[in-house]
This record gives structure tokens, sequence and C-alpha cells, in this order.
């Protein structure tokens, strides 16, 4: 039985040796891809509902005519957006509520045509005489728009040239306190003609991962690429080295579903609310990969004006926000295995987060809330331990007086067991227990951004990251080396070594982890010194001592 006890030590152990590989390889220098200014040819559909390149694609834009290209800047109390002329596309975003990784005092970038990553929005209609994202618009007058006071939206209306008496206008609406660019495209066709074609909604974007949030310990790579939707196929990734090689599986055309380009914390997806549609993802020059989706546009006749739009969500994963704005968008929030645990705990904390304006706070009592639901559970383990305690000279005597018979002595341990009814596994229940919930809040506060640069007090300025000061990874270290001590000590020598050896070993392991995930760990600590020491002195001062 002591055996089982070091066998799960060490698989707790090795757990956490996996840990630490899995965070090595997160970190490791990812490879750079230079920076590509080449534009995708325009998307075909086809007659067999799937998406392929034009026999002839148009010409790439060089670096120096998208240079050339004149940009506007619109600016709303949420996002600061740059808008090309060169087919109207969204070349650079920043969420002016979410600071950069190492720099909180500046907003987080997240579209950027050159810099960091190459990363657009793009979109455009396919058909005679229509433009596409190629096409060089006609910008406002002003070279910047910002959102008034009392305003609710902001609409920008490009002109493109016109083609045979048909008219296009591409327009860009933001809304106040939303990360939702409606992209409609306003089509009057002058001519003598009826006029069909598509129109399509492409993510642009390069192959390189998204940088880490700095000091972050990531035990898993989070997912950086595209990733689909419908009620029939459901949640789909799809990365870019599937892509590369032409091996993409996307879903079938449907009524229903979005495209979305995924990355730590950020996304941005086209969610057409109505309509069928063809999805697409395909490799580009420059190690670029194109992520997007067709719709066919209505009938025109002659002398008809018909206007088409497409809501672009463009920000952090915000779940109420994804999940109002298109179903299923908000599985983009990655919580991995243990989403059944995890998801009940981010809603534990938003609920608690409303009550006490602090996300600390918040984790402190969702930790006395779980604590709590636990209690029969630890106190039964606790007072198995406190036997333990009372049973362990007359554990040794038998160790000492049946050393050279092993099976003798296994024997009388079981014998002994069985008739004090104590459990020697008992104290490792608390502990196996808890590992869920653990890995559950891990994967919380890697995939939740409402946790990102989330402050508790003092020094702890961010959730997300290791304590810069290693103070909280100590005082848990500290914790754990109490909670060992007031635990019976195993008569194994070689366990006793591995009992030393874990609070230091926790400790170094800790100081890579969230801030909040230890501050979880250290509160849990505190909680059950409490209740190990108070359930010890009831069972000491009530326990007969133990015959010889």
């Amino acid at each position: 039985m002591d055996n089982r006890r070091l066998i799960l030590l060490v698989i707790f152990s090795m757990s956490l040796v996996m840990l630490w590989d899995a965070w090595l390889k997160h970190n490791q220098p990812k490879p750079v891809a230079g920076p590509s200014v080449t534009q995708s040819a325009t998307p075909t559909p086809t007659a067999a509902g799937q998406v392929a390149a034009p026999a002839a694609a148009p010409l790439a834009a060089t670096s120096a005519e998208r240079a050339k290209a004149p940009k506007l800047t619109v600016e709303t109390d949420t996002v600061r957006a740059q808008i090309s002329a060169l087919g109207g596309d969204l070349v650079r975003l920043e969420l002016l509520k979410h600071g950069a990784n190492n720099d909180h005092t500046k907003p987080f970038v997240l579209f950027e045509e050159a810099g960091a990553h190459s990363y657009i929005a793009q979109s455009g209609l396919i058909g005679a005489g229509l433009p596409n994202h190629k096409t060089v618009f006609a910008l406002p007058a002003a070279d910047k728009l910002v959102l008034k006071d009392g305003e609710q939206a902001l609409s920008v209306r490009l002109e493109a040239p016109e083609q045979n008496g048909v008219k296009v206008s591409k327009i860009l609406t933001f809304h106040r306190g939303s990360h939702v660019i409606d992209v409609a495209y306003e089509i009057a066709n002058g001519s003598s003609a009826a006029l069909a074609g598509y129109s399509y909604y492409q993510l642009t974007r390069d192959t390189k991962a998204a940088e880490n949030t700095a000091g972050f310990f990531g035990g898993a790579q989070t997912y950086t690429g595209p990733a689909f939707y419908t009620d029939a196929d459901k949640y789909k990734k799809v990365d870019f080295k599937t892509i590369s090689k032409g091996e993409a599986k996307l879903p079938k055309s449907a009524p229903d579903g979005w495209v979305a380009m995924v990355q730590h914390y950020f996304v941005s997806a086209y969610a057409p609310k109505q309509g069928q549609r063809e999805f697409f993802a395909r490799p580009l020059d420059g190690e670029m990969v194109a992520a997007g989706l067709i719709q066919p546009l209505p009938q025109i006749a002659a002398g008809q004006k018909v206007t088409v739009s497409v809501p672009l969500y463009a920000g952090p994963q915000e779940q109420r926000e994804l999940s109002d704005l298109a179903p299923g968008l908000d599985l983009v929030v990655d919580y991995g295995w243990l989403t059944v645990i995890a998801a009940p705990i981010f809603w534990g904390l938003s609920w608690l987060h409303k009550l006490v304006g602090n996300w600390g706070w918040a984790i402190i009592l969702l930790t006395v809330l779980i604590k709590l639901a636990f209690f029969p559970l630890s106190a039964a383990s606790y007072k198995s331990m406190a036997k333990m305690k009372t049973v362990m000279p007359r554990m040794k005597r038998i160790q000492e007086q049946y050393k050279d018979d092993r099976m003798k002595m296994n024997q009388e341990m079981m014998e002994l067991y069985k008739k004090e009814k104590v459990n020697p596994m008992g104290g490792c229940w608390p502990m196996l227990i808890q590992m869920p919930v653990f890995i559950a809040l891990y994967w919380v506060l890697l995939g939740a951004v409402e946790m990102r640069q989330a402050p508790w007090l003092g020094w702890i300025t961010d959730l997300s990251i290791k304590d810069p000061y290693f103070i909280l990874p100590i005082i848990m270290g500290a914790t754990s080396l109490i909670q060992m001590k007031l635990s019976p000590s195993s008569p194994d020598p070689v366990q006793q070594k591995v009992m030393m050896f874990m609070p230091i070993f926790f400790t170094l392991m800790m100081a890579w982890f969230p801030s909040g995930l230890v501050l979880y760990w250290v509160v849990n600590n505190m909680l059950s010194i409490g209740q190990q020491w108070y359930i010890t002195r009831m069972f000491d001062s009530g326990a007969k001592p133990a015959n010889s």
C-alpha cells in the first residue's frame, strides 16, 4: 500500500516534468519568415461547391504599390483602424483597451501590413467589372475619422471606379463599444443587363505563431491558424501546415457558419448572418495563407440597387461578445480537454468578478468555494492521515521485526491497517481530487483573455503571467512544507526523501506558472493547513494511545 503512494507521487512528479518540457517547446524561438506583401488571387467558386484559384490570377501588388496606396485612419472608443485604398482592406487594427505584450501602455496590434506579422482583412466581389481586393477605391477626403461623443456608429464609404454602368461602394461601419465591423457592398446596376456574381471575405496572414505573453508558462502550445464552423461539421481547426500541403479538409457548402483566424487571446472572423456560403483556405506566396468564404450575390436587374453585408469581428476572445455574434464562435476560446470543468470555472470566476471587481479576489473566493465543496472528502482524508500518525510506531516495529521477510512484513502491515481501520492512501486523495480543477483553472488562465494583464494587488499586475518577484511561489513552497510536517511521515526512507524533495520541486515549478494559478494553490494550501491542523488536533485529543 505504501508503494502505491510512492507511485502516485512519482506519476505526479512526472506530470510536472512533462509540463516543464512542454514549456520549453512552447517558448523556443519560432522560425522567422520574411515579411510578405504578396496578395492572393481572387478566389472563384466552382460548380462542385469548392473554391479554386482562377486559371489566370491577377498580378499581385508590389510592396511599392502597397506603400503608395492612400490610407485612412478610423478611431472609435475600442479600435484604431487603418483602411487602404487598395481593395479597401483593413491593413492595421489597434485594440485600444488591450495593451501590447511587452508594453501595456501601447495598444495591442492585431492587423498589420508590415511588422511583426503580415495579417490583414480583405474582401471583394467576383464578376465582370466588379471590384476585388486589388481595385483602388476612392477614400473620403479626410485623413482621419473619429467616432464623436454621442454617436453609436461611424460609417466609411469607399467608391470603386464605375465599370460598364455599374457603381459599387464599399462601406465599413464601426460601432461604439464593439469589435464588430460591418463590411457592406452597395451595388447599383446602371447597365442594360442583369448582373450576377459573388462576394468573398478572406483573412490573410503569415504562418508565424503569435508571440507568447512575456514570462508566461505554457503547458501546451496555443493554436494559431484558421478555424471554420458550420452546424453540420461543427468547430474545425485547419492548421497552416495542412493548408500549405494542399490537404485542408474544409466544411461543405452550408447555409450557416463562419471562418476565423485564431491566435492566443485574439481572433478575427467573418460571420454572415444568412445565405449559402462556400469555404476556402489556400497557401499564398511568401509563406502566407488565406482563409475565407464566398457567397452568391442576389440577381441584380438593370436599374436595381442591392446591398450585401457581412459582420467582421476583430478583437479579443471575449466569450459573451463572440457568442452573441454567431453560434459556436465562442469555441475559439480553447480550454483543452478539460473544457467540461474549465467552462463552469470561468463562469464562476466571472460571476465572482462581478461581485468584487477584481480577478485576483475572485480566484481567492473561488478557491474557498471549491474547498467547501470538497470539505467532507478532505476531512475524511485528514482523519485517515491522523490515524496513520497514531499507528506509525507500530509500523516501524513491524518493519524492523520482519526486515528480512518482505512477504511477512506486508502481511503484518495489512493486518494492522485492517485492525486499526486506516488507509495509507487516504492522504493522497485531496491532492488527486484537486488535480482536474488545478489543470482546468490553468487552461482558463491560459485561454481567457479576461485574465490577460488583469492585476490583483501590489506587485501582481498580470494574473496570466508568472510572479515577477517569485513571492507567491515561495509562499506556496512554505505552505507545502508545513502541510508535509502535519502529515504522517512514511517509514520507508525512500518515500521520506521523495516527500522532503516535493516542496522544493513544487516551488521551482510554480515559479513559472501564471501567478493566478499560484494564488489559487497558496490559498488552497492555507485552507488545507487550517483544516488539517484542526482535525488532527481534534483526533489526537480524543484518540487513545495505540497498544504495543
